[in-house]
């Protein structure tokens, strides 16, 4: 088991990797930018070094930095949480070529996974469905009207490096088809320094549903069942549910092969998540692959009693995982609480938190790195807690949340906490009700 990890991260997830390793007698590293520097990650880790100024490009996703505070605190391991450098491939190589241990899948599996044409054939090579669409990536506009009048509108533009909804224009009609191609790849470019564009039949009336898998270095892989992750804003998830109420025991069956099945073909070592598409046939098909822990990681830990993170660092130390398939036990909701205004066009609000009441009680679990006094910072994500709700059925779990968010006080910033008390009394939301366009409608009051 390794000695000393350093958590190449910031804010609640770099808190939740450190405490596992106290529970696991491991010592800690954080690294901090300068923004950061009264952040709780950096209170709790056991030694701690300041990476450089609050740009990313100047700390967290500065790979020299991380790797000089590793080897002058004799760090034998790195964990890259999510976000930041979590899927970068040369950050994992870089790790190996010094000796130290990434806490996660292999650069080439990263690499396997991280483009999403490579992903989708090496998927369609393993069987596992896939939304039909172009074999490759568009040559040009010509091609795409080829294509698109060939398996019929609407289509959707993707970037082949693409994440967080850049790079992607959904096309109803051959007339728009040559602007949105045009946009699409002008936004890739922007964003990933990469215009490569694929097309896909865009499915109507989607759930977004992942299933959590675990494979070790040994070829074993199991599945930790689904999250429904359908209700989110410009294709960034706001609430997290397992099971799913879409969710049938033959539709699991089915999908959790399908994701070992996916896994299983990359030999994949570590956490990870297959994410689909799911019409309201029940069809589903493979989006993509996420190589890390993920932000809902929770839901799952809540469901089947078993933690994540450890079975992560377990893995990455040579562990061999028991390989059993599991069904959720109860029923979790988590909601992302972020700093921003939902009356506002959940406009960012950064600033300093006057006054704060974290809720607890029976069935009640938050994530996060705030405080009163704490000055949430303007340069990075605006999620500043995950709070979690279990029960035994999903009524009870809305019920459970309603309550929680109720005893949630965070003052000085504005906060999506009433967008979710909103959110959990919608008759459609209770119902289960929903699809990936859920929000589009959605209206504050």
């Amino acid at each position: 088991m390794f000695k000393k990890i350093l958590i190449a991260n910031r804010g609640e997830i770099a808190l939740r990797i450190i405490r596992t390793c106290k529970e696991m007698g491991i010592k800690t590293v954080a690294v901090y930018s300068t923004a950061d520097k009264d952040s709780l990650h950096v209170k709790f880790a056991d030694e701690a070094v300041c990476i450089g100024k609050p740009q990313s490009s100047e700390s967290y996703l500065n790979i020299p930095h991380l790797m000089a505070a590793a080897e002058i605190t004799n760090a034998d391991a790195i964990h890259p949480g999510y976000g930041f450098l979590a899927e970068n491939a040369r950050f994992a190589e870089i790790c190996g070529e010094h000796g130290i241990k990434f806490i996660g899948p292999t650069p080439e599996m990263i690499r396997k996974m991280g483009d999403k044409m490579t992903a989708k054939e090496t998927m369609i090579a393993a069987g596992v469905p896939v939304i039909p669409g172009s074999e490759g990536l568009l040559k040009d506009v010509a091609e795409a009207k080829m294509l698109a009048a060939k398996m019929g509108y609407p289509v959707i533009m993707k970037a082949t490096a693409g994440g967080g909804g850049k790079g992607m224009r959904v096309v109803w009609e051959e007339a728009e088809l040559e602007n949105a191609y045009n946009m699409a790849k002008n936004e890739a470019r922007a964003a990933f320094n990469n215009d490569g564009i694929y097309m896909e039949k865009f499915v109507e009336e989607p759930r977004h549903i992942e299933i959590q898998v675990a494979g070790d270095q040994y070829g074993k892989v199991c599945h930790l069942s689904e999250r429904d992750c359908s209700i989110q804003r410009r294709h960034q998830k706001l609430v997290e549910e397992s099971p799913s109420p879409f969710m049938t025991p033959e539709l699991r069956e089915k999908m959790g092969a399908a994701a070992i099945a996916a896994a299983s073909a990359i030999n994949y070592e570590s956490v990870g998540t297959i994410e689909f598409l799911v019409d309201k046939h029940r069809n589903f098909y493979f989006m993509e692959m996420n190589t890390r822990i993920q932000v809902e990681h929770c839901v799952t830990e809540e469901v089947i009693n078993f933690d994540l993170i450890k079975e992560q660092i377990k893995i990455a130390a040579g562990i061999p995982i028991s390989g059993k398939n599991y069904t959720p036990q109860m029923h979790a909701i988590e909601c992302r609480i972020n700093a921003e205004d939902p009356y506002n066009d959940f406009r960012p609000s950064p600033g300093r938190i006057t006054t704060l009441h974290i809720p607890g009680g029976h069935g009640v679990r938050v994530d996060s790195h705030i405080y009163a006094g704490y000055v949430i910072p303007p340069f990075y994500d605006s999620m500043v807690a995950k709070i979690i709700a279990v029960a035994q059925t999903r009524e009870e779990a809305i019920n459970t949340m309603e309550r929680a968010l109720s005893e949630f006080v965070i003052e000085g910033v504005k906060t999506t906490i009433p967008f979710h008390q909103q959110l959990m009394k919608n008759e459609d939301f209770r119902k289960g009700n929903f699809t990936t366009k859920f929000i589009e409608s959605f209206q504050m009051q």
